[in-house]
This record gives structure tokens, sequence and C-alpha cells, in this order.
């Protein structure tokens, strides 16, 4: 059920949450939030996407605020440190805002820095994890199959538990994989599954050995377990640079996936320098529990009124979308 636009509308919040460092090209990172009959959920797609790629986003909020969702297996998602395209000198005071992280994502092939940066910030990583934190690395498929690979084998010394999207299409991704294959490091498709029409045809040409999920891309809880269970591969829940109340959707997605191969990218409330409610790890790891944003964040933390009404009008021509694909 879609409801009605006012519905939404009733409780809709925008709020603009500081980074502390730049990541994904951006310095602060908006969201709308509304709640439902079973509490809070974000509206977030990045700004540039389009309004049929967001609607997508929207019915993923729209079913976490008005639908009951799976029973949760667990209650605690052990999570990983995120580190982005940072100078190497700056590592150790970023995984220290990760309590009890045993696992990092470090983001790579970043466009205006070379492989050395690269490198240069996975070593510093590995030094300040020691030989029992596990690495993994993320080019967001910035790279050609031969820089890839080039860079798998520069980056293989730091013990990789994967890459991930380390090229663009499907057919990059299954070359990759088997020129890389014999090196023990396996490929993990993330923009592969969440911006493709076909989010299973990655697993069928045998082009990943694992799956980046994300709830609010997929278009919800549900629609993200339907595609781990068809797809047959193991799953990582991640974050979109969610707020604490998008972080709880990924969190109760982890919760009901049948198992848990790997630590969860949902400690990215750690980037923020404020967010609506408190979700970063404790001990490693987070709760499934729901969020309710914190009345005087969500004041603290409002959008300017442009920036609002931005999203707002984004609100009405997704929902519009929605309601004409059900009509």
């Amino acid at each position: 059920m879609t409801p009605v636009l006012a519905d939404l509308l009733a409780t809709a919040r925008v709020v603009a949450l500081p980074l502390r460092t730049r990541f994904r090209g951006v310095d602060v990172r908006e969201a709308l939030l509304f709640e439902g009959p079973h509490g809070w959920a974000e509206f977030s797609p990045f700004t540039e996407y389009d309004d049929d790629e967001a609607a997508t986003w929207l019915v993923a909020a729209i079913d976490f605020a008005w639908s009951a969702q799976p029973a949760p297996l667990r209650d605690r998602i052990p999570v990983n440190a995120t580190v982005p395209a940072i100078a190497d000198r700056d590592v150790p005071a970023l995984l220290a805002r990760y309590d009890g992280c045993r696992t990092a994502k470090v983001k790579v092939a970043e466009r205006g820095q070379v492989l050395a940066d690269d490198v240069a910030r996975v070593r510093a990583v590995r030094e300040a994890m020691g030989p029992e934190g596990r690495i993994r690395i993320d080019a967001n498929g910035g790279w050609n199959v031969d820089e890839a690979e080039h860079a798998v084998h520069a980056l293989a010394e730091f013990d990789l538990e994967y890459v991930e999207q380390p090229c663009t299409s499907v057919p990059e991704l299954a070359e990759l994989r088997r020129r890389v294959k014999h090196m023990g490091i396996p490929v993990a498709a993330d923009e592969s599954v969440r911006k493709a029409a076909d989010p299973l045809a990655v697993a069928r040409a045998g082009a990943a050995d694992l799956l980046v999920i994300k709830a609010q891309p997929l278009g919800g809880i549900r629609h993200a377990l339907t595609i781990v269970a068809d797809a047959g591969l193991p799953a990582v829940v991640s974050s979109a640079l969610d707020t604490a109340v998008g972080l709880a959707q990924g969190a109760a997605l982890a919760a009901s996936l049948p198992a848990l191969d790997y630590d969860c990218g949902l400690g990215t409330a750690s980037l923020f320098a404020d967010d609506v409610a408190d979700a970063r790890p404790v001990g490693g790891s987070v709760s499934t529990a729901r969020v309710t944003p914190d009345a005087a964040a969500l004041d603290r933390l409002a959008a300017p009124a442009e920036r609002r009404d931005w999203w707002l009008a984004r609100l009405e021509r997704c929902h519009a979308l929605l309601a004409a694909s059900v009509s």
C-alpha cells in the first residue's frame, strides 16, 4: 500500500548532517525522514539520481514505516570501520572513532589519486589494525580490468578480505575474477546489484563471490532478502551513508539474513560530526532496534529552506510515480 502524500508530508523532516571527512564527494549528507505506523524511515537517494531510481528508495522507506518487518534473527550486528580516501597519516585517528571494530573497508580508486595513495592508505590501516584485523577495499567501479588486476596484486600483501566493485560492468567483474582467482581474493558486487536493471545478472554470470546489499536502493528489506536468496551468494549489508534512521533499516535487514558471514558496513555513523540519534558502533557492533530521531537533533540539523523545498518536491514527484505504477 502506498500512503497518500499528505500522510508522508505530515511528519516529513529534511536534515543536513555534516561529515567529519569528505566522502563520496560531499561534505554534508541530506535526507528526508518521516514517521509511519511502524516508526521512522528515511528517504535519501543521492541528489544526482533521477526520479525513477529515487522512487525505489521511497518504496523502501514507505515499507519500513508502514509495514511490519521480518522477524530478526539477531539483536546485534558486527560492523566494519569505513575509511574514506584520506591521507595515510590520518588513518589512526579515523579508526579510533570505530569502537571495537576489527574490520575496515578502505576506499580506493578515488578520482584525482593514484595507486600509490591507495597502497599507502591500506598499509596504514594494516599497521593500525595489526595482523588480526580484516581489510576489504572498495573501488566503486573506478578501475578497468587491467587497472584492477594491477591494483589487486599491489595490495595483496595486506591480506585483503575481498575487493568490492573493482570494475563497473558485469563482464569486467567476471574477467577480473577469472584473473585473480588463483590469489584467493574474493570479488564483491555492489553497484552491479543495487543499480542494475537485473540485480541477479552478476550471480548468473559468475562475476562475484558475494553481494553487497543496501536496503534503500533495493526497495526494502523483503526485496533485498529475495535477491540474496535467489542469488545464492553470501551477502554483506552496507549503508548508503544513511542517517541513524536509515542505518536502523540496514540493521534490520542484516538481522533478517539467514547467515552473516562478514561484518556489515553499518558503522558509518562514525563519519558524521552530528546525527539525528547516536548509531555509532559499540564494541564493534550496532543494535538492530528501530531508531526514533531526537527532537532537538531534528531542529539542530534542519536543512536550509531551499533544500527542504527541493526534497519535498522530490518526494512529491517520486510519490506520483509510485501512485501511477499501481493505478
